[in-house]
This record gives C-alpha cells, sequence and structure tokens, in this order.
C-alpha cells in the first residue's frame, strides 16, 4: 500500500482484508484519519490489493478508483472478479466509483498522478507517475528482484507479451524513485526494467516457467492465509482449486493428482515451503489471518451490492 499525503490524501491498494485494522492503525500514524481519505486507488483487482476496499468504502465511504475494465467485472459482481473463485482468495465486496482510462489524470492537490495502462499482470492493471518527482508507481508489474506472476487462464496467453509492451513504455519514462506492490523501495528503476524485461523474453522461451512461477507464487499465497495445509488436506485441497486443475491439465499435460506430488516436490526444492509436523508451511514471514475471518470465505458470486 502507498498513502499519498498531499491536499487530497489518496491510499493506493489496501492490502489483503483480514489486515484492515492495521491498514487504517499505519494511516493514522501516518498523519491522516480514514474519514479524510480523498479516493482510494487499486492498481489491480488481486485480494492481496484489494483486500481492505469492502471495510473503508462501507465504514468511511471512501470512493475506490479502477481500470475500467475490471470495474466492470466488479460492479456486475461477476463470479470471474478478482480470479477470487479460481485462485480460492476471499475478497468481501465493494464497488469502484471511478473508471479509469489509460491517460487519466487523479489530482492529489499539489501533484498530479498520471493514470498509464499497464496490462500484463492482469489486464487492467494500471501504474501511477508522477512527473515532476519523477516518481513510478507500478503495482506488480515488477518489483525490485522480481515480476509479477502471469495468469495464463483468466488473463491471456498473451500475457507475456503484453508484460514486455508495458515495460518499453515505462523504460521511456524519466524515473528517479518507483515503488511496487511488494518489497522495498526499487532503487534503480530502469535497471529492474530491464532485468524484468529479461526475464519475460526468457519465459516466451521457455513457457513452462510461466507456469511453475504462477503455481508457486500462488500456492505459497494459500499456505500463507491457511497458515499451512495438513498432509492429510493437501490433496483434497488442491484437486477442488481452478488454478490447479488448469495448470496440472493444460501447462503441465498430467492428471491433477500426478500433479500434487511433482508441485510438492518442487515447493521443497525450491525452499518455498517446508514440512512441520506434518504441516506444509509457507517459508515466506507473515501473519496468519483470524479463522474467523477466513471462515467467512467470502467471493463474487457471493456479492450482494
Amino acid at each position: 500500500m502507498i498513502l499519498i499525503k498531499d491536499e487530497h490524501a489518496i491510499l493506493i491498494d489496501t492490502g489483503f482484508g483480514s489486515e484492515v485494522k492495521d491498514t487504517e492503525k499505519l494511516i493514522k500514524e501516518a498523519g491522516v484519519s480514514p474519514e479524510e481519505l480523498h479516493l482510494i486507488v487499486n492498481t489491480h483487482y488481486h485480494s492481496d490489493h484489494v483486500g481492505g476496499n469492502f471495510h473503508l468504502q462501507k465504514n468511511y465511504g471512501v470512493p475506490i478508483a479502477a481500470h475500467k475494465w475490471e470495474a466492470d467485472l466488479i460492479n456486475f459482481c461477476d463470479p470471474e472478479a478478482c480470479s477470487a473463485e479460481w485462485l480460492d482468495q476471499p475478497v468481501e465486496p465493494y464497488r469502484v466509483d471511478r473508471k479509469l482510462a489509460d491517460n487519466d489524470e487523479i489530482n492529489t492537490g499539489i501533484r498530479t498522478l498520471k493514470v498509464l495502462h499497464t496490462p500484463g499482470h492482469t489486464l487492467g492493471h494500471i501504474s501511477l507517475y508522477e512527473p515532476e518527482e519523477e516518481i513510478l508507481i507500478c503495482g506488480d508489474l515488477f518489483h525490485q528482484n522480481d515480476i509479477g506472476w502471469l495468469n495464463i487462464f483468466r488473463e491471456g496467453v498473451t500475457s507475456i507479451q503484453r508484460s514486455l509492451e508495458s515495460l518499453e513504455r515505462l523504460s521511456k519514462l524519466r524515473i528517479k524513485q518507483a515503488y511496487s506492490g511488494h518489497g522495498p523501495q526499487i532503487e534503480n528503476p530502469q535497471a529492474a526494467i530491464k532485468v524484468a524485461r529479461k526475464r519475460f523474453e526468457k519465459w516466451l522461451r521457455m513457457p513452462e516457467k510461466v507456469s511453475w512461477h504462477a503455481c508457486k507464487r500462488i500456492f505459497s499465497f494459500t499456505l500463507i492465509i491457511k497458515n499451512g495445509l495438513a498432509k492429510e488436506e493437501i490433496n483434497s485441497y488442491l484437486l477442488n482449486c481452478g488454478w490447479f486443475q488448469d495448470y496440472a491439465r493444460y501447462s503441465f499435460q498430467l492428471q491433477p493428482v500426478e500433479f500434487i506430488q511433482i508441485l510438492l516436490d518442487e515447493m521443497i526444492r525450491s525452499g518455498a515451503a517446508i514440512w512441520h509436523d506434518d504441516r506444509l508451511i509457507a517459508t515466506a514471514s507473515y501473519r496468519a489471518p483470524e479463522k474467523e475471518w477466513m471462515d467467512k470465505n467470502i467471493k463474487p458470486k457471493e456479492w450482494i451490492i
């Protein structure tokens, strides 16, 4: 999340839904009360970027802006919105009040953010650019030493090409500082863009790497939000996940049941997960959501707005 303190306070992305109380606390510690938020801007609609929307919109009336393609899916409560059903990631209901398009401007008071449509990670992914201080907010297009995973089944098999085109557009900007949706401030934005470009180009030559990157990211996030999975739960859980079925069948040409052990072996080999008392746990540092919040398991198909 990024909080812009200006005449009009703007919050860019709102984190995962279970963390919204901490989000409020962070905003207040920065000197802004939730009631003072002028606008929430979502770089894209994944659960870890829009999860706090529901709380902030419902309790404080904060309007929400997002790219028009994703806004329509959200506002019509499309079952595919946020890819939440496919990913098995809960997202509480919200509504997009302002539909954004490429080259729109968001005024914060003294400064103006330019909206750049940078598809790849999602079709409606946007970045934000402040030209005077040469600051870029790039969402999940690229990070300091990584790139966002690509959902070839929901965002299309041309996601790599779109990502490369988005990077090419950003490479032409003067950027002093860049901030992504994950990890630290990007110290050398142009160098990070070059590294990201090389990796996407490698993925074009070796498409299986796209799928492995995605599977490990998705499953790691599952282990984080569920605080791990017991050994006896894993088979049943994975076989009921849309993402697992699609990657097994269409990326690796395997029956889903055959892909289970292969994925588990890769999670352990890569260091993404470890076994602890017959429970598979993500190795990334995290704090698990409260079980009561996760048990609600709200998805867009159940939204009533």
